[in-house]
Formats: structure tokens, sequence, C-alpha cells
């Protein structure tokens, strides 16, 4: 026998052996489990298809949210306690290492498996034969810092003995998940204290696990990663349709060349002029436009109901239909030319949702006021915090995702409120919620030649700044 199959055996009749005491035993660490359960289950939608592996008693996966689910548990035991307990899940007895048939899923979560993994790299391999191209994986572990405390707490009785174990930094696991053909684009750690303790586990592990620092003391790490699906430019450049939506408030002298400055790419173009209320001829001048089309856009034009950039961008959207959707502001402070970038970022597979920066490069003398730049500067470094991945430009008016990512963000809306005035905030939280994988382009921040902003420092921040304080009870402290 070798040694896989003797350990595989080994695992099985360890946790035949815990089905016996099972219910007691997970009343008993219910509190650390429902910990991991609420970050899986933040990041799931009622529409997702979701396999575990590793399943046990099946709690993670029968009370996620999801269409359809399924588990794959070693244990026949443990599988007959899932079964019995969550009938609408389709539980498979066999070992996570070797394929089985069950389809393919939008979500796969690892839970506290790898460490009982012979060939971790063989068990990643084997969830690509679960996946689509946009499925999510979420791997959950030890953080490595706690195997002393764990193994003491087994010799005096507070933990249930386990069989010897992987113990993986996160580094460990992004590497095997990187050579296994995954894409790890987001990491975070939560729980410090593991088991409840009134307002202490409160306080420990909804604030101070945030802190940095001490976050690294977490007990549990979360590691989330997509298939690494890169491909060359020339095979995607005909590939996608794009919807380009332009808001317009007082921007005429903007707009006259605006179609010569965009270049060809994507299977066809799609541009949505939205104008704001304006009380220059910006409508006019869209008219006109439209009117003496001799390019190969295909042109619409609306005018926004309501008051807000944001407003016309979501009109805009509405209107749109190209596979993907692009936002470029008519103050053309972002180059028209800049575009492609977005598209081949996207388009490559690069990321799910892209974000124009424009603090990398020098920009020109006038572009951005220095109080701008500070806000900029600022809710940069609070986005950094709060989604756990480093941004450097937030309010970048260029944003671009594909159409049907745009569509499920709408149903998750209301989760963040609805208040942001420009859609910045909206967008990049909302791709956070879908557990989109987020990169940023950066561009050249042009001075404006025509008009003034539209943009109120201050009354505009103040909004801003709530957002960013409800986001992070929604994010960090929920």
């Amino acid at each position: 026998m070798n040694n896989s199959l003797a350990e595989s055996n080994s695992i099985r009749e360890y946790f035949d052996g815990t089905a016996k005491g099972y219910k007691p035993l997970r009343r008993q660490h219910r509190y650390y489990w429902q910990e991991i359960f609420e970050q899986c289950n933040y990041f799931s939608h009622e529409t997702f298809r979701v396999l575990e592996l590793g399943s046990g008693g099946g709690e993670l996966v029968g009370k996620i949210k999801g269409i359809q689910k399924a588990g794959i548990e070693i244990s026949p035991e443990l599988v007959k306690i899932a079964q019995a307990n969550f009938t609408q899940v389709n539980f498979i007895t066999g070992d996570a290492e070797e394929v089985q048939a069950v389809g393919e899923f939008d979500l796969i979560i690892i839970s506290n498996l790898i460490g009982y993994s012979h060939d971790i790299q063989h068990l990643f391999e084997t969830v690509k034969h679960y996946c689509h191209d946009n499925t999510k994986i979420i791997v959950t572990y030890y953080n490595n810092l706690w195997e002393p405390f764990l193994k003491f707490a087994e010799f005096i009785g507070l933990k249930e003995r386990t069989p010897i174990q992987n113990w993986l930094s996160h580094r460990d696991i992004k590497n095997i998940l990187s050579v296994s053909g995954f894409d790890v684009y987001r990491e975070s750690r939560k729980t410090l204290v593991p088991f409840n303790i009134p307002l202490v586990s409160w306080f420990f592990n909804r604030f101070l696990v945030n802190l940095p620092l001490i976050n690294r003391l977490a007990l549990n790490k979360f590691s989330f990663a997509r298939l690494n699906r890169l491909v060359e430019r020339d095979q995607v450049q005909d590939k996608y349709s794009v919807s380009i939506v332009i808001p317009a408030r007082n921007e005429s002298g903007n707009l006259r060349d605006v179609l010569q400055r965009i270049p060809r790419f994507g299977k066809f173009q799609e541009v949505i002029f939205i104008e704001g209320n304006s009380t220059d001829d910006t409508w006019e001048v869209i008219e006109g436009i439209i009117r003496d089309n001799k390019t190969h856009f295909r042109l619409k034009s609306g005018k926004q109901p309501g008051k807000g950039k944001y407003d016309a961008v979501r009109m805009g959207f509405d209107m749109a239909e190209g596979d993907i959707l692009m936002i470029l502001d008519a103050d053309l402070t972002v180059s028209p030319e800049d575009l492609p970038k977005f598209y081949n970022a996207i388009a490559t597979g690069t990321g799910d949702f892209i974000n124009g920066t424009r603090l990398v490069y020098a920009m020109e003398k006038q572009a951005m006021r220095f109080l701008n730049m500070l806000g900029n500067r600022f809710f940069s470094a609070m986005f950094s915090w709060l989604l756990g991945q480093h941004f450097t430009d937030t309010l970048c008016g260029t944003k671009v995702m594909f159409r049907a990512d745009y569509n499920r963000l709408v149903t998750n809306r209301k989760f963040f409120g609805d208040f942001d005035p420009f859609g910045d905030f909206d967008l990049i939280f909302g791709a956070y919620k879908l557990n989109l994988k987020i990169v940023e382009v950066p561009i050249r921040y042009k001075e404006r030649k025509y008009g003034t902003t539209n943009i109120s420092r201050f009354r505009h921040g103040l909004i801003l700044l709530k957002m960013c304080v409800f986001a992070a009870r929604k994010i960090k402290f929920r």
C-alpha cells in the first residue's frame, strides 16, 4: 500500500471515529466554526453553485447561500450525518484529492482541509475540474503561528487530538495555489479568540483583529483565488463588445472630437452619451455628434432623470449592450487613447474589475488641486485597509467591468447603501462583495481644458467619508 493510500485510509478512520461524538463536539466549538461560516457566506450569493471539499457534517455548505450545493467528504459516517441534516445538498463520499463527478461551481470552499492532505498541489489541481472561467476559491486554514498553542490545547484536552497536520503560512498556500494554476488575489485573517467570552470575544474579533500587526496574530487565514486564465492580447482583440458610457454635464467644449480619439478595440464599440442637466449646449453638441456620425461606433444618448454622475452612469449602463462596460469622463482628463489598456486588462483575465489610477505617474500642474490630492491619498489609504489590498486611487472616473458582473452588483447594491454621488465607491465596494479581482491601471491625468469641475470638495468629501464609515461596518466590523 503506498503512502498516499495509507494516509487516506488513516484520515478516513479518524473522521469516522469522530462521527459518534460529532454533534456535541461541533456544539462545543460552534463559535469558532461560525466565524468561518460568516466569512465564506459573505462572499457567496443566492444564485451561486457552491462546492465544499472536506464538508464534514455539512454545516458550512448546508447553510451557506446558494442555489445548488454539494459537498465531498472522505468519511462515510460524517456523510450520513450531513445528508440527514441537509437534504437539499448533494453529499458525496470520496477523497477530495480524487475527481468526483459533480459538475462546475461558482464558489469552491476548502475549509481546514489542506492540513490533512497528502499532496496539496494535487488537491488544488483536482479542484480545477470543478471550475469554470469565473469560479472563485476560498481556502481557509489555521495561522501557523498558532501551532504550539493548538498542540498544547490538544495536550490538556481543550481541543480534540488530530492526525499529524501540515502547517502552512499564507506564503506557502499562495505558492502552492500558484504552481497549481491559480491566481491568489486576496488574503485575510480573522478570529483572535476562537471561543465565546461575552463582550471580550466580540471586541477582539470585531475590532482588534482588524488593526495592523495585531491582525497577523489571528487564528484563521483565508486565501481567495481563481483560475490563472491569462491569455495573449492578440487572442482577445475581437472577443468582447464594449460599451463606453460618457456622462457629461456642461462639457460641450470637450465632446466634439471624442470619437476621433477613442481607438478601435473589441468586437464592436458602443458609445453612450448621458447628458446631466447642463446649462450650456452640451445636449445640442451630443445631438450633433450622433447626427453627423460617420464612424464605426454605435451611438446612443440620453438625458439623466436625476442628479449626480452616478445617476448618469447607471442610466448609461442600463442602456448598454456590450459585454464590457467602461466609464469615460467627459472632461477628458483621462485620455480616450488609454482605454485599450483597460480593455486588455479585463479581456486577458488580468482582473475582473479594472480601476484607473491617476496617482502613479506625474500629472499636469493644474490637473488636481492640493486638497483634492490629499483627499485622494486619504481615501486610497482607507480603501487599502478596508479591502485588504493596495489602492493608489479610488476616485479616478475610469472604471471597467463585465456587464454580467455589474448586473449582479445591482442586485447587491442595497448592502452598502445608495448614497454615493459619483459611483466610484459603490462600484469598488460592490466588486469586493462580488469577490472580483480588482486591479489598477495607471494613466496620466490631464489638466481640464474646458469648463469647471462639478465636484464640491468639502460637501462631497463628507459624503464619501460617511460612505467609508458605513462600509467599514459592513466589511471590517461585521
